[in-house]
């Protein structure tokens, strides 16, 4: 990200590459690989991967909203330019 943003952070949605506002976890240790939950574009905490895997595993079952909301993702602009 460009240094003049240090509140945006690249993050992996499942494959997709995305911008994510950093700045609730002002003072957090954060690093490449750390799993953090986001919602609307904002990492609202950091969480550890068998918290990761329980939020992933929940999404997946919900099928077809989960289908949904992935493909919006994908066509959104969002952090995008």
């Amino acid at each position: 990200m460009p240094s003049d943003r240090p509140d945006l952070a690249q993050v992996d949605v499942s494959g997709v590459r995305r911008a994510v506002n950093i700045g609730l976890l002002e003072g957090e240790d954060l690093a490449p690989g750390d799993w953090v939950l986001i919602h609307v574009g904002f990492a609202l905490s950091k969480i550890d991967e068998v918290e990761a895997k329980a939020a992933l595993d929940f999404l997946e079952s919900i099928g077809q909203a989960y289908d949904d909301e992935m493909a919006a993702l994908r066509e959104s602009m969002i952090g995008e330019g």
